[in-house]
């Protein structure tokens, strides 16, 4: 599988929420080549954030509403962030089998967590875990969207600055 093509589709959801003034996060779900369906963080300006509409959850919902005989398992979720807890768990529930990302989350990624203290259900959901993936692309990303004064989403947090010393 090329990890890196499928990593630019989700570079360019990224770029397209940045330029929209939201947090750089795209995503993309794959399926036996084919892109199923986007997403990209929303709900990220403005006065207060909407933690629920991260890009993994948008393109969860945009793959519930498709129509067709789809195993889970063999979709590939490529992220330019590494998923939060929600999103990991979320992702688990879905059955996806593969998750790709490029860069990690020092505050809050999910996907190094210990499945072994959960619920059996979750441990026999584990996905495959591939990091890195063009991980200086999205960093540049996230640092354009920190220096911005006009971003203040997560501004002055953990990850902000440990994006900024990159």
């Amino acid at each position: 599988m090329d990890d890196e093509k499928f990593m630019k589709l989700a570079l360019a959801e990224a770029q397209n929420a940045l330029a929209a003034g939201e947090f750089p996060v795209g995503c993309i779900l794959l399926y036996k080549g084919e892109v199923l369906v986007t997403g990209a963080r929303t709900g990220t300006t403005g006065g207060s954030a909407n933690e629920v509409d991260h890009a993994e959850m948008v393109a969860l919902h945009r793959l519930a509403e498709l129509d067709g005989d789809i195993e889970s398992k063999d979709i590939s979720l490529y992220c330019t962030m590494e998923p939060c807890l929600m999103c990991y768990a979320a992702v688990m529930l879905a059955g996806i089998g593969r998750i790709v990302y490029a860069y990690e989350d020092a505050m809050g990624g999910g996907t190094g967590c210990d499945l072994s203290s959960l619920p059996e259900f979750y441990a026999e959901r584990a996905p495959e875990i591939v990091h890195k993936v063009l991980r200086n692309e999205s960093l540049c990303l996230f640092k354009k969207f920190f220096k911005n004064p006009d971003m203040n989403y997560w501004n002055g947090s953990y990850l902000a600055d440990y994006t900024l010393r990159q």
